[in-house]
Protein backbone atom coordinates (compact mmCIF):
# COMPACT_ATOMS: atom_id res chain seq x y z
CA UNK A 1 0.00 0.00 0.00
CA UNK A 2 1.40 3.42 -0.87
CA UNK A 3 1.69 6.27 1.63
CA UNK A 4 -1.28 8.24 0.35
CA UNK A 5 -3.71 5.32 0.36
CA UNK A 6 -2.46 4.40 3.82
CA UNK A 7 -3.10 7.92 5.08
CA UNK A 8 -6.58 8.18 3.62
CA UNK A 9 -7.43 4.96 5.40
CA UNK A 10 -6.61 6.52 8.79
CA UNK A 11 -8.90 5.10 11.46
CA UNK A 12 -12.14 6.85 12.34
CA UNK A 13 -10.94 7.17 15.92
CA UNK A 14 -8.60 10.03 14.97
CA UNK A 15 -8.92 12.88 17.42
CA UNK A 16 -12.61 12.25 18.17
CA UNK A 17 -12.07 10.51 21.47
CA UNK A 18 -9.68 13.25 22.50
CA UNK A 19 -12.81 15.28 23.16
CA UNK A 20 -15.04 12.49 24.39
CA UNK A 21 -16.68 12.22 20.99
CA UNK A 22 -17.72 9.04 19.28
CA UNK A 23 -16.33 8.53 15.79
CA UNK A 24 -18.95 7.29 13.38
CA UNK A 25 -17.53 6.90 9.91
CA UNK A 26 -15.18 8.08 7.25
CA UNK A 27 -13.55 11.47 7.33
CA UNK A 28 -16.03 14.36 7.36
CA UNK A 29 -19.02 12.65 5.78
CA UNK A 30 -21.35 15.01 3.94
CA UNK A 31 -23.94 16.48 6.31
CA UNK A 32 -25.41 19.76 7.46
CA UNK A 33 -22.10 20.88 8.96
CA UNK A 34 -20.86 22.24 5.63
CA UNK A 35 -18.22 19.52 5.48
CA UNK A 36 -17.98 19.80 1.70
CA UNK A 37 -16.94 23.45 1.94
CA UNK A 38 -18.88 26.44 0.63
CA UNK A 39 -20.34 27.17 -2.77
CA UNK A 40 -20.12 30.93 -2.22
CA UNK A 41 -17.42 32.43 -4.42
CA UNK A 42 -14.98 34.82 -2.79
CA UNK A 43 -12.24 37.12 -4.05
CA UNK A 44 -9.17 38.90 -2.73
CA UNK A 45 -5.70 38.12 -1.39
CA UNK A 46 -5.19 36.02 1.71
CA UNK A 47 -1.82 36.31 3.45
CA UNK A 48 -0.92 33.42 5.73
CA UNK A 49 2.25 31.83 7.03
CA UNK A 50 3.91 29.71 9.67
CA UNK A 51 4.30 25.95 9.99
CA UNK A 52 6.64 24.48 7.41
CA UNK A 53 5.15 21.05 8.19
CA UNK A 54 1.88 22.32 6.71
CA UNK A 55 3.52 23.57 3.52
CA UNK A 56 2.73 20.59 1.28
CA UNK A 57 -0.86 20.51 2.52
CA UNK A 58 -1.26 24.25 1.99
CA UNK A 59 -0.01 23.88 -1.58
CA UNK A 60 -2.70 21.25 -2.21
CA UNK A 61 -5.36 23.44 -0.59
CA UNK A 62 -4.26 26.51 -2.55
CA UNK A 63 -4.51 24.73 -5.88
CA UNK A 64 -8.08 23.57 -5.32
CA UNK A 65 -9.28 26.71 -3.54
CA UNK A 66 -7.93 29.10 -6.17
CA UNK A 67 -9.37 26.95 -8.94
CA UNK A 68 -12.82 27.14 -7.37
CA UNK A 69 -12.34 30.84 -6.56
CA UNK A 70 -10.33 32.19 -9.51
CA UNK A 71 -10.38 35.76 -8.19
CA UNK A 72 -8.43 34.79 -5.08
CA UNK A 73 -4.73 34.63 -4.33
CA UNK A 74 -3.48 32.70 -1.29
CA UNK A 75 0.05 33.48 -0.12
CA UNK A 76 1.67 31.17 2.45
CA UNK A 77 5.16 31.78 3.83
CA UNK A 78 6.54 28.64 5.61
CA UNK A 79 8.60 30.65 8.10
CA UNK A 80 7.98 28.18 10.92
CA UNK A 81 5.30 28.07 13.56
CA UNK A 82 6.90 30.66 15.82
CA UNK A 83 7.34 33.10 12.96
CA UNK A 84 3.75 32.58 11.84
CA UNK A 85 2.32 33.25 15.28
CA UNK A 86 4.61 36.26 15.74
CA UNK A 87 3.54 37.81 12.44
CA UNK A 88 -0.13 37.08 13.14
CA UNK A 89 0.06 38.72 16.57
CA UNK A 90 1.74 41.74 14.95
CA UNK A 91 -1.18 42.05 12.54
CA UNK A 92 0.83 41.05 9.49
CA UNK A 93 -1.03 37.84 8.64
CA UNK A 94 -4.72 37.01 8.35
CA UNK A 95 -4.03 33.37 9.29
CA UNK A 96 -1.17 31.71 11.17
CA UNK A 97 -0.25 28.07 10.68
CA UNK A 98 1.20 26.55 13.85
CA UNK A 99 2.27 23.12 15.05
CA UNK A 100 1.66 24.29 18.62
CA UNK A 101 -1.41 25.98 20.02
CA UNK A 102 -1.19 29.54 21.34
CA UNK A 103 0.17 29.66 24.87
CA UNK A 104 -1.64 31.75 27.48
CA UNK A 105 0.38 34.91 26.82
CA UNK A 106 -0.03 34.59 23.06
CA UNK A 107 -3.73 33.91 23.45
CA UNK A 108 -4.15 37.09 25.51
CA UNK A 109 -2.34 39.09 22.80
CA UNK A 110 -4.43 37.43 20.09
CA UNK A 111 -7.67 38.31 21.83
CA UNK A 112 -6.47 41.91 22.12
CA UNK A 113 -5.57 41.98 18.43
CA UNK A 114 -8.85 40.35 17.42
CA UNK A 115 -10.92 42.43 19.82
CA UNK A 116 -12.59 39.19 20.85
CA UNK A 117 -12.23 35.45 20.52
CA UNK A 118 -9.76 33.53 18.39
CA UNK A 119 -10.60 30.67 16.05
CA UNK A 120 -7.83 28.09 16.55
CA UNK A 121 -8.51 24.77 14.83
CA UNK A 122 -6.41 21.65 14.11
CA UNK A 123 -6.49 21.05 10.36
CA UNK A 124 -3.36 18.94 9.81
CA UNK A 125 -2.46 15.84 11.82
CA UNK A 126 0.74 13.87 11.32
CA UNK A 127 3.37 11.88 13.21
CA UNK A 128 6.83 13.39 13.72
CA UNK A 129 9.40 10.88 12.51
CA UNK A 130 12.82 10.35 14.06
CA UNK A 131 14.78 10.30 10.79
CA UNK A 132 18.31 8.96 10.33
CA UNK A 133 20.99 8.39 7.70
CA UNK A 134 23.37 5.61 8.63
CA UNK A 135 25.19 3.47 6.07
CA UNK A 136 24.25 -0.18 6.28
CA UNK A 137 21.36 0.36 8.70
CA UNK A 138 17.79 0.45 7.42
CA UNK A 139 15.86 -0.58 10.52
CA UNK A 140 16.36 1.07 13.88
CA UNK A 141 14.58 0.80 17.23
CA UNK A 142 14.95 3.52 19.84
CA UNK A 143 13.55 3.89 23.35
CA UNK A 144 12.46 7.37 24.54
CA UNK A 145 15.42 7.59 26.94
CA UNK A 146 17.88 6.65 24.19
CA UNK A 147 16.41 9.28 21.86
CA UNK A 148 16.72 11.91 24.60
CA UNK A 149 20.33 10.96 25.36
CA UNK A 150 21.24 11.13 21.65
CA UNK A 151 19.78 14.60 21.17
CA UNK A 152 21.22 15.78 24.51
CA UNK A 153 24.70 14.72 23.35
CA UNK A 154 25.11 12.03 26.03
CA UNK A 155 25.18 9.21 23.45
CA UNK A 156 27.73 10.09 20.78
CA UNK A 157 28.37 6.94 18.70
CA UNK A 158 26.06 4.56 16.93
CA UNK A 159 27.48 1.49 18.65
CA UNK A 160 26.66 2.82 22.13
CA UNK A 161 25.43 0.15 24.53
CA UNK A 162 22.01 1.79 24.86
CA UNK A 163 21.40 1.69 21.09
CA UNK A 164 22.68 -1.90 20.98
CA UNK A 165 20.23 -2.83 23.70
CA UNK A 166 17.36 -1.53 21.56
CA UNK A 167 18.78 -3.29 18.46
CA UNK A 168 20.40 -6.57 19.57
CA UNK A 169 20.50 -8.05 16.04
CA UNK A 170 21.72 -4.96 14.18
CA UNK A 171 25.28 -4.34 12.98
CA UNK A 172 25.89 -0.85 14.32
CA UNK A 173 29.04 1.05 13.27
CA UNK A 174 31.24 2.98 15.68
CA UNK A 175 30.48 6.09 13.65
CA UNK A 176 29.88 9.45 15.34
CA UNK A 177 26.26 10.57 15.73
CA UNK A 178 25.35 14.02 14.42
CA UNK A 179 21.96 15.15 15.79
CA UNK A 180 20.14 17.74 13.67
CA UNK A 181 17.60 20.13 15.17
CA UNK A 182 15.55 23.11 14.01
CA UNK A 183 17.28 26.50 14.08
CA UNK A 184 14.00 28.44 13.87
CA UNK A 185 11.17 28.63 16.40
CA UNK A 186 9.10 25.60 15.55
CA UNK A 187 5.95 23.84 16.68
CA UNK A 188 7.60 20.61 15.55
CA UNK A 189 10.35 21.29 18.09
CA UNK A 190 7.68 22.10 20.69
CA UNK A 191 6.01 18.73 20.12
CA UNK A 192 9.29 16.81 19.97
CA UNK A 193 10.70 18.31 23.17
CA UNK A 194 7.34 17.87 24.88
CA UNK A 195 7.59 14.15 24.05
CA UNK A 196 11.17 13.93 25.34
CA UNK A 197 10.34 15.73 28.58
CA UNK A 198 7.38 13.47 29.34
CA UNK A 199 8.41 10.06 27.99
CA UNK A 200 12.20 9.83 28.50
CA UNK A 201 12.20 8.81 32.18
CA UNK A 202 13.86 12.04 33.29
CA UNK A 203 16.69 11.85 30.75
CA UNK A 204 15.53 15.11 29.15
CA UNK A 205 15.65 17.93 31.66
CA UNK A 206 15.03 20.96 29.41
CA UNK A 207 11.58 22.48 29.33
CA UNK A 208 9.48 21.87 26.20
CA UNK A 209 9.64 24.83 23.86
CA UNK A 210 9.52 26.11 20.32
CA UNK A 211 13.22 26.98 20.41
CA UNK A 212 15.79 24.16 20.59
CA UNK A 213 16.91 24.40 24.22
CA UNK A 214 20.45 22.99 24.33
CA UNK A 215 23.79 23.56 22.64
CA UNK A 216 25.46 21.10 20.29
CA UNK A 217 24.46 19.21 17.20
CA UNK A 218 23.68 20.76 13.83
CA UNK A 219 20.95 23.35 13.28
CA UNK A 220 18.83 23.66 10.12
CA UNK A 221 15.97 25.95 9.21
CA UNK A 222 12.52 24.55 8.57
CA UNK A 223 11.34 21.00 7.98
CA UNK A 224 12.98 20.91 4.57
CA UNK A 225 16.26 22.12 6.08
CA UNK A 226 16.35 19.33 8.65
CA UNK A 227 15.52 16.70 6.03
CA UNK A 228 18.24 18.09 3.74
CA UNK A 229 20.82 18.15 6.54
CA UNK A 230 20.11 14.56 7.57
CA UNK A 231 20.11 13.44 3.92
CA UNK A 232 23.38 15.21 3.14
CA UNK A 233 25.19 14.15 6.29
CA UNK A 234 26.69 10.92 7.54
CA UNK A 235 25.59 9.27 10.75
CA UNK A 236 22.92 11.94 11.12
CA UNK A 237 19.65 11.86 13.03
CA UNK A 238 16.85 14.43 13.23
CA UNK A 239 13.11 14.93 13.61
CA UNK A 240 10.63 16.02 10.95
CA UNK A 241 7.05 15.66 9.80
CA UNK A 242 6.81 12.06 8.59
CA UNK A 243 5.13 13.04 5.33
CA UNK A 244 8.28 14.94 4.31
CA UNK A 245 10.84 12.34 5.41
CA UNK A 246 11.26 10.95 1.89
CA UNK A 247 13.55 7.90 1.64
CA UNK A 248 15.37 8.50 4.92
CA UNK A 249 15.34 5.82 7.61
CA UNK A 250 12.70 6.24 10.29
CA UNK A 251 13.24 4.82 13.76
CA UNK A 252 10.57 2.78 15.48
CA UNK A 253 9.88 4.20 18.94
CA UNK A 254 9.43 2.07 22.05
CA UNK A 255 5.96 2.24 23.55
CA UNK A 256 5.35 -0.15 26.41
CA UNK A 257 7.10 -3.36 25.38
CA UNK A 258 6.98 -2.84 21.60
CA UNK A 259 8.60 -0.60 18.99
CA UNK A 260 6.11 1.25 16.80
CA UNK A 261 6.51 2.98 13.45
CA UNK A 262 5.45 6.56 12.65
CA UNK A 263 2.19 5.85 10.83
CA UNK A 264 -1.01 7.92 10.76
CA UNK A 265 -2.93 5.02 12.32
CA UNK A 266 -0.52 4.95 15.26
CA UNK A 267 -0.62 8.74 15.58
CA UNK A 268 -4.41 8.66 15.56
CA UNK A 269 -4.45 6.04 18.30
CA UNK A 270 -2.42 8.12 20.77
CA UNK A 271 -4.85 11.00 20.33
CA UNK A 272 -7.67 8.77 21.54
CA UNK A 273 -6.44 9.36 25.09
CA UNK A 274 -5.63 13.06 24.68
CA UNK A 275 -7.65 15.85 26.23
CA UNK A 276 -8.66 19.40 25.29
CA UNK A 277 -6.72 22.21 26.92
CA UNK A 278 -8.70 23.48 29.89
CA UNK A 279 -10.14 26.97 30.01
CA UNK A 280 -10.39 27.62 26.28
CA UNK A 281 -13.42 28.98 24.44
CA UNK A 282 -15.53 26.81 22.14
CA UNK A 283 -13.75 28.33 19.11
CA UNK A 284 -10.29 27.44 20.47
CA UNK A 285 -9.78 23.71 19.90
CA UNK A 286 -6.38 23.21 21.51
CA UNK A 287 -5.26 19.65 22.35
CA UNK A 288 -2.94 18.24 25.02
CA UNK A 289 -1.39 15.16 23.39
CA UNK A 290 -0.83 12.08 25.56
CA UNK A 291 2.91 11.33 25.20
CA UNK A 292 3.13 8.51 27.75
CA UNK A 293 0.52 6.07 26.50
CA UNK A 294 1.61 2.43 26.68
CA UNK A 295 -1.17 1.05 24.48
CA UNK A 296 -0.22 -1.32 21.67
CA UNK A 297 0.10 0.26 18.24
CA UNK A 298 0.52 3.83 19.53
CA UNK A 299 3.04 6.35 18.14
CA UNK A 300 3.33 9.21 20.65
CA UNK A 301 5.46 11.77 18.76
CA UNK A 302 2.65 13.47 16.90
CA UNK A 303 1.71 16.99 15.96
CA UNK A 304 -1.74 18.43 15.56
CA UNK A 305 -1.13 21.51 13.46
CA UNK A 306 -3.47 24.48 13.67
CA UNK A 307 -4.66 27.40 11.62
CA UNK A 308 -5.42 30.48 13.67
CA UNK A 309 -7.58 33.49 12.78
CA UNK A 310 -9.70 36.16 14.43
CA UNK A 311 -13.36 35.36 15.00
CA UNK A 312 -14.20 38.90 13.85
CA UNK A 313 -11.51 39.81 11.27
CA UNK A 314 -11.05 43.49 10.55
CA UNK A 315 -11.03 42.74 6.81
CA UNK A 316 -11.40 39.86 4.36
CA UNK A 317 -13.66 37.97 6.77
CA UNK A 318 -15.55 36.19 3.98
CA UNK A 319 -12.29 35.07 2.36
CA UNK A 320 -10.83 33.85 5.67
CA UNK A 321 -14.01 31.96 6.52
CA UNK A 322 -14.25 30.38 3.06
CA UNK A 323 -10.61 29.27 3.17
CA UNK A 324 -10.88 27.67 6.62
CA UNK A 325 -14.20 26.07 5.72
CA UNK A 326 -12.59 24.42 2.71
CA UNK A 327 -9.41 23.39 4.53
CA UNK A 328 -11.39 21.59 7.25
CA UNK A 329 -13.93 20.10 4.83
CA UNK A 330 -13.89 16.50 3.62
CA UNK A 331 -12.63 17.72 0.23
CA UNK A 332 -9.87 19.78 1.83
CA UNK A 333 -8.79 16.97 4.13
CA UNK A 334 -8.73 14.53 1.21
CA UNK A 335 -6.58 16.98 -0.78
CA UNK A 336 -4.11 17.24 2.11
CA UNK A 337 -4.01 13.46 2.49
CA UNK A 338 -3.24 13.03 -1.20
CA UNK A 339 -0.81 15.93 -1.47
CA UNK A 340 0.90 15.82 1.92
CA UNK A 341 0.14 12.42 3.41
CA UNK A 342 -1.73 13.78 6.43
CA UNK A 343 -4.48 11.93 8.29
CA UNK A 344 -7.96 13.37 7.59
CA UNK A 345 -10.14 14.66 10.40
CA UNK A 346 -12.96 12.34 11.35
CA UNK A 347 -16.61 13.17 10.67
CA UNK A 348 -17.37 13.97 14.31
CA UNK A 349 -14.26 16.03 14.92
CA UNK A 350 -14.76 17.78 11.58
CA UNK A 351 -18.17 18.95 12.76
CA UNK A 352 -16.60 20.49 15.87
CA UNK A 353 -13.98 22.29 13.77
CA UNK A 354 -16.56 23.51 11.26
CA UNK A 355 -18.76 24.78 14.08
CA UNK A 356 -15.87 26.93 15.32
CA UNK A 357 -15.17 28.24 11.81
CA UNK A 358 -18.85 29.01 11.27
CA UNK A 359 -18.69 31.57 14.09
CA UNK A 360 -16.38 33.83 12.04
CA UNK A 361 -18.31 37.04 11.60
CA UNK A 362 -18.81 38.31 8.05
CA UNK A 363 -20.37 41.76 7.84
Amino acid sequence: MNRNSLRIAAPAALLALAFGLSACGAANESDDSGSKGTDTKVSGTLNAGGSSAQEAAVNAWKKAFQTTNPDTTVNYDPVGSGGGREQFLAGGLAIAGSDAYLDDDELAKAKELCKGDVVEVPVYVSPIAVIFNLDGVKDLNLSPKTIADIFAGKITTWDDAAIKADNPDAKLPSEKITPVHRSDDSGTTQNFTDYLSKAAEGAWTAEPGQTWPIKGGEAAEGTSGVVAAVTGGKGTIGYADESQAGDLGQAKVKVGDTFNAATPEAAAKVLDTSKPVAGRSATDIAIDVDRTSTEAGVYPIVLASYQIACQAPAKDAALIKAWLTYVASSDGQAAAAAGAGSAPLTAEFGKKVQAAIETIKVS
